[in-house]
């Protein structure tokens, strides 16, 4: 600690934190960036961080003031809005739950309009998000605490499931693996069957690639969980579920990790795996399959990760019957990933493309890292002019060696009026390392001509994607470094 006050580093950065404002003023940028752009109501809770009062439930509209937002958590119940100085990636996962539950999202640069925030505790504040900029003026206590009786008394006439939003538990289909072209909405989640939608639609551009598929379908895991080779795992599971509360989730997850692979599944997935031109992970010895394995399981025991459980809880969902596929992909090598919502999720503009873009792959990214990466929006009838509003700063960057990836696919995922983005675990083979960025050698930052090239390619991919659907997609992808374009993964935008 000497050392860094010691050097240049202090005194830069307190020069930069007194510098940002003034620019931002002088550039007529406000204060804010809003991430969702809802206007809201609610009594003002200050807290240090998010993840403090997660598991909370607010019987009053609740403007949540959050010092710290690491990306990870579930937005409590009853909050409407979530200020936070804290600079989450638009396109991360908190971000698009915000939007998805309507809640106003909004990131503070000015450190002493934050400071006046957190010293309204307790007070009544409307929010109204005008461009980049977030208006803030009193509200009323007493139409609160009306509108909060109101709800409290739906709320307890309500049955599970009353939101409109359901899950319906998904059966086994018989088959231990399926491949891209037997993959329905009966088997797997979304994530396979639109890669597989997009496979055979005879639309793609030759440009855009796909990495090879196959996928465990719903109900893999209960047919697992029934074979002799794991009685003592089902018997520890079936002793958990009537109780199941957020304290007993470690233990599931544990448990879960413990399965072992019938012999029969083994088989069928080494098969299906060759079929598709994706590599087998025994043929480099048992250990790596064991590795293999253990990502599935890994997949499977996120169905109890804390934020998941308490998120279907708070919609109304029936836990028990999530049902989880696992879609296994092989790592595509990107030097750069992307995130791409082809209706601008800041303007709700449906002319215009937001992409946002990392070094690496795109965990920094939607695993809201910090820092901040490029992004930029594109008009969709000038597909070769993308505009960067933002650069990138983002310290680290992940990167993998040739890998194979297990995602997470299940029935509790982009429902409509709930998004599942997030909640469940996408898992390396192997661990992925972190290195760090040098933007000044960066082509994509440093090089006009570069830049306008692969943010146009991006754009193109996004818009031509939304055209095949036929509805505003949030898309994942990247590009190698012999500039190949890969979608890994698609899903209608919330």
């Amino acid at each position: 600690e000497e050392v860094i006050r010691g050097g240049g580093a202090a005194p830069l950065s307190i020069l930069l934190n007194k510098l940002d404002p003034v620019l931002r003023q002088a550039a007529d940028l406000g204060a804010w960036q809003i991430i969702s752009p809802v206007e809201a109501h609610g009594l003002v809770e200050v807290v240090a961080r998010l993840s403090d009062v997660q598991n909370d439930v607010y019987d009053q509209p609740t403007v949540l003031v959050a010092a710290r937002v690491t990306g990870e958590e579930e937005i409590p119940e009853g909050v409407v809005a979530l200020l936070t100085p804290d600079m989450p990636d638009v396109l991360s996962h908190v971000s698009v739950r915000a939007r998805n539950e309507k809640v106003c999202f909004g990131s503070c640069f000015d450190a002493d309009t934050f400071k006046a925030l957190q010293g309204r505790q307790g007070a009544a504040l409307r929010l109204k998000p005008r461009g980049t900029d977030l208006q803030v003026a009193d509200g009323d206590a007493s139409e609160l605490a009306q509108g909060a009786a109101a709800a409290t008394a739906a709320a307890e006439a309500a049955t599970p499931g009353a939101q409109g939003v359901a899950i319906h538990k998904r059966n086994w289909c018989g088959k231990w693996v399926v491949s891209s072209d037997t993959m329905t909405n009966e088997i797997v989640g979304g994530k396979s069957r639109n890669l597989a939608d997009l496979r055979f639609s005879g639309q793609l551009p030759d440009d855009i690639k796909l990495p090879a598929q196959v996928a465990l379908p719903f109900g893999t895991f209960d047919a697992v969980l029934t074979d002799p080779l794991n009685a003592g795992v089902k018997a520890a599971l079936e002793g958990m579920y009537a109780t199941m509360d957020v304290a007993q989730l470690p233990a599931a997850r544990d448990v879960i990790r413990t399965l072992q692979a019938p012999p029969a599944l083994v088989e069928a997935l080494e098969a299906e795996m060759r079929e598709a031109g994706l590599p087998w992970p025994g043929d480099e010895g048992p250990e790596r399959w064991a590795q293999a394995w253990a990502a599935i399981t890994g997949v499977w025991a996120s169905k109890y990760n804390e934020r998941a459980f308490l998120s279907c809880r708070k919609a109304g969902l029936v836990h028990a019957d999530l049902s989880m596929a696992v879609l296994c992909q092989e790592v595509v090598p990107a030097a750069y990933a992307f995130v791409i919502h082809t209706v601008n999720p800041q303007t709700e503009d449906s002319s215009q493309i937001y992409t946002e873009v990392v070094r690496g792959l795109g965990e920094t990214l939607v695993g809201n890292y910090p820092g901040r990466a490029l992004s930029c929006v594109t008009n969709k009838a000038e597909l070769t002019s993308p505009q960067v509003v933002g650069f990138p700063s983002k310290s680290v960057g992940l990167f993998v060696q040739d890998t194979l990836i297990f995602r997470s696919d299940s029935n509790g995922e982009d429902l409509e009026g709930f998004a599942g983005a997030g909640l469940y675990d996408s898992i390396t083979m192997d661990e992925c390392t972190e290195h760090r960025i040098e933007y000044s050698e960066d082509p994509l930052v440093n090089d006009p001509e570069y830049q306008q090239y692969i943010l146009s390619r991006i754009a193109q991919a996004g818009y031509s994607i939304e055209q095949i659907l036929n509805s505003p997609q949030d898309l994942e992808g990247c590009i190698t470094s012999t500039g190949d374009l890969y979608i890994v993964q698609t899903r209608p935008q919330v």
